[in-house]
């Protein structure tokens, strides 16, 4: 048994409705499932939901959770943080919870949004024309806006923390061990430690193979652990097969860091439930 609280359906870039979700959930005895689309941007992205969508999405997963009882179903959405743009803050009222994060850092000289998970050759592009090739200076950015986030506009889940790192194969910009770079990610650690915030853990970019460990990497999760700060484990499915992708194996690594419990949306509160490999322990 196991909870998502991250997941995409056609409302935005996702594949399927929002009941092929719940069918499929069905089968691998979810015990709560949260849809969480990508939030309509004021400007034209491929990926979120459009505006005059997001009405009856919020109505569609009503009439959903109304009609459903062998599982919690929960709305939310991810909301991306833009300065004087948009942020959580925008939409959490109409919402069960949100996801907060960044994927947009600065503008590229057209005006247009860098978005820092698009393609390499967008990543490098970015990087040149905004930073200089200055990787300090946009991971530093990056990791100030999340931070920015959380300290104005804190969402219930901090969405893949570290997921700028999927630019750095093979390590082509820096090292994780950089003690500057370390000192980015424990200043963040620290604001959310303060939030109260959950921070995901996701799995997307290992089963995409865009990454080799989650986001956050382990050495980040030995420190929220420290920390006591709570987690939950997230696939951000983009199809209906992918909602438990990776889950056994990312739960491994959170025990043998020393997790002992899960944090879950059960009976409308956040709550921490205990797992091994195999799941929530109820």
């Amino acid at each position: 048994m196991w909870a998502n609280f991250h997941t995409h359906s056609n409302y935005c870039d996702g594949k399927g409705e929002l009941m092929d979700y719940v069918q499929r959930a069905k089968d691998l005895n979810i015990m709560s499932l949260g849809f969480s689309s990508h939030a309509p941007v004021p400007f034209t992205t491929h990926w979120t939901m459009k505006a005059d969508r997001l009405q009856d999405y919020i109505n569609s997963i009503e009439k959903i959770k109304a009609s459903t009882r062998e599982i919690e179903i929960y709305k939310g959405l991810e909301v991306d943080f833009i300065p004087g743009i948009t942020s959580p803050n925008l939409f959490k009222d109409v919402l069960d919870y949100t996801i907060g994060s960044v994927h947009f850092v600065e503008k590229l000289p057209d005006g247009t949004g860098w978005e820092i998970d698009g393609s390499h050759a967008l990543f490098l592009e970015g990087l040149e024309k905004i930073f200089n090739n200055n990787i300090k200076d946009t991971i530093s950015r990056y990791l100030e806006l999340t931070r920015n986030m959380i300290t104005t506009a804190c969402p219930s889940i901090i969405g893949h923390m570290d997921k700028i790192k999927m630019q750095n194969v093979g390590g082509k910009f820096f090292n994780e061990a950089d003690t500057w770079y370390q000192d980015e990610i424990k200043k963040t650690i620290d604001a959310i430690h303060s939030s109260g915030a959950i921070v995901e853990v996701n799995t997307r970019g290992i089963y995409q193979k865009k990454s080799e460990t989650t986001y956050p990497s382990s050495w980040i999760l030995e420190i929220l652990f420290q920390k006591n700060i709570p987690v939950t484990i997230s696939s951000d499915a983009h199809h209906r097969d992918d909602i438990i992708n990776q889950f056994p194996e990312t739960a491994a690594v959170l025990k043998k860091i020393g997790f002992k419990s899960l944090t879950i949306l059960h009976d409308g509160k956040w709550q921490a439930f205990p797992f091994n490999q195999h799941g929530i322990i109820r």
